[in-house]
């Protein structure tokens, strides 16, 4: 294989590793349990064990390795300064890992990373202007204008979760409130659904039996299945959810002007016709002007895409002409 680099997308509980060809194809991958217990060096060995499991299978050297991280990153310096999922606050991450492969390596916030992966590789091929926004256990996104993905003057550009939308709301783990993810996030509609329950526990009932009678279990992953099954409740959640969501994207959509809006992450695959909504409501609420030339796209790379678009920053990195 010629050209190919390293994806790695490092979450709190799972670790996936793949090599990656400059056409966008996963070609092999490792996938491990997060080590957050033994702490940076522990999983920075975990890495270093996977890419040369990949590198031993006779697929040559790689260009380098890319990592997208749930953090907030020092791009300059290759720090991580803040990752809460892994309890890590000013890690020396990529000089470590640098000097543990061998390897030239570049890191990058995890969701940025899937942008990147859907812009280049999946829906928002071709598009000089794209918004790419995944609704998952938080939400996050990546913002591309001019054929430029922005980064911000501190490299947290895309924190799309983190706009507040409600003057009030559930705190975030951010520590404000009123922000989309309070609302719309995987946690959050759990939050709201055990709330919602134990104010009215005859209408919870049949969601609170599906998480076997235990208030804490009822999360989004019940409520999607409540949802599809027709349950009031269920349906009451989701329809605040999509207000949220077609609020922020409103916003979104008129700040930005983008050509393409991508929607993804695991509550929209749960719920896919939270896409044909979020359509709709926006096309009311946006600017005509903004959405006259505005398509909405499901992201296309599904897991995929934070380990392609990891590679591909690092195939951008070590390429000659960088």
């Amino acid at each position: 294989m010629a050209n190919w680099a390293i994806g790695v997308d490092l979450g709190g509980t799972k670790i996936e590793i793949g090599n990656v060809d400059d056409t966008g194809k996963v070609i092999d991958r490792v996938r491990m349990p997060t080590d957050v217990a033994g702490g940076p060096s522990a999983i920075e060995e975990q890495i270093h064990r996977g890419i040369s499991k990949l590198c031993e299978k006779g697929y040559g050297n790689p260009m380098g390795v890319g990592v997208g991280v749930a953090a907030q990153i020092d791009a300059e310096q290759g720090v991580i300064r803040n990752a809460p999922n892994l309890k890590w606050k000013d890690v020396p991450f990529q000089e470590n890992l640098k000097i543990l492969t061998k390897l030239p390596v570049t890191i990058t916030n995890d969701v940025r990373a899937a942008a990147l992966g859907e812009w280049l590789y999946g829906s928002g091929k071709g598009s000089t202007d794209m918004i790419c926004m995944f609704v998952g256990t938080g939400i996050g996104g990546g913002i591309v204008c001019n054929n430029q993905m922005l980064l911000g003057c501190s490299n947290t550009a895309g924190e799309i979760g983190h706009m507040i939308i409600r003057g009030h709301g559930l705190p975030c783990h951010c520590g404000s409130s009123g922000c989309l993810e309070s609302i719309a996030g995987g946690w959050a509609i759990g939050k709201r659904t055990q709330q919602a329950i134990q104010s009215d526990k005859a209408v919870g009932a049949p969601i609170l039996k599906m998480a076997d009678g235990d208030l804490e279990q009822v999360t989004a992953k019940i409520v999607v299945q409540a949802f599809n099954q027709g349950d009031l409740l269920a349906k009451h959640i989701v329809e605040e959810t999509l207000v949220a969501l077609v609020d922020s994207c409103s916003g979104l959509v008129n700040a930005f002007n983008p050509c393409r809006l991508i929607l993804g992450g695991g509550v929209i695959e749960g719920l896919p016709s939270l896409v044909e909504g979020i359509e709709t409501g926006v096309r009311k609420k946006a600017l005509p002007t903004a959405t006259q030339k505005l398509a909405f796209f499901r992201a296309a790379l599904g897991n995929d895409a934070g380990v392609v678009g990891a590679a591909a920053l690092a195939m951008d990195y070590c390429s000659p002409s960088s």
